[in-house]
């Protein structure tokens, strides 16, 4: 009987460990660098902190411009769906009236693409939207549009799917990330991440969670009301 007891206590021990060390992984693939420049967004729904990577520094550097003009202020969240993406940045969605589609503004220039293997497409990340292949095979990034990746979490047999249909390679780090805290694997190689989430994760959950129309856009208009550089 003593026996059993030890053993069932050592079981608990191992498992409360084993959940202890996920969580620690996970937080840790979540905000993995602190090399870059922060920017607090604030939004009808709450307000997230993220990070604006160094070795992105075309991406950082317009991003930044944008902020410091003021360029996103009044703009929407304009598609966002659940388990996928929030998507904002789009000039045309100041003052857009209800149903209106969009996802078409720009401001007149692109920003060419800055691939990096070890920034990937995992929960959190900062990514920059553009135009389809067929009119843009650089795959050059919009001037001010941008999504934050929400995603699901993908095993390991889904993620080969996604590698065989495809041609991606994901490298163990990819695999390690997408397993246990999630992300959209399908998109890397494809759109520029320059960025991640280091607070705030609960709004995007919440803002990608809200009732949408046919163009996947809040019924209830999400706003961003400001950023800003904060230390």
């Amino acid at each position: 009987m003593l026996y059993q007891m030890k053993k069932i206590v050592l079981t608990a021990f191992f498992l409360l460990a084993t959940v202890f060390s996920f969580a620690q992984n996970a937080d840790k693939q979540l905000v993995k660098s602190k090399d870059g420049v922060k920017v607090e967004i604030a939004t009808s729904e709450g307000n997230i902190v993220v990070l604006l990577y160094n070795d992105t520094p075309k991406h950082r550097d317009n991003f930044l411009k944008l902020v410091k003009e003021g360029t996103y202020e009044g703009t929407l969240f304009h598609r966002v769906i659940d388990k996928f993406m929030i998507q904002g940045g789009d000039p045309e969605s100041k003052g857009a009236r209800p149903g209106q589609m969009l996802g078409n503004g720009t401001l007149g220039y692109t920003i060419p693409a800055e691939f990096l293997p070890h920034h990937f497409h995992k929960r959190g990340a900062l990514c920059a939207a553009r135009q389809g292949d067929q009119v843009n095979p650089r795959k050059e990034s919009s001037s001010c549009q941008f999504y934050i990746v929400q995603g699901e979490v993908w095993d390991a047999q889904r993620i080969e799917m996604v590698s065989q249909r495809t041609g991606k390679r994901f490298s163990a780090e990819q695999r390690e990330a997408y397993a246990t805290i999630g992300g959209t694997p399908f998109l890397d190689g494809d759109y520029t991440v320059f960025g991640e989430v280091l607070k705030g994760m609960e709004v995007v959950d919440r803002i990608a969670a809200v009732d949408r129309d046919g163009f996947d856009r809040p019924k209830k208009d999400v706003k961003i009301l400001r950023m800003k550089v904060v230390k």
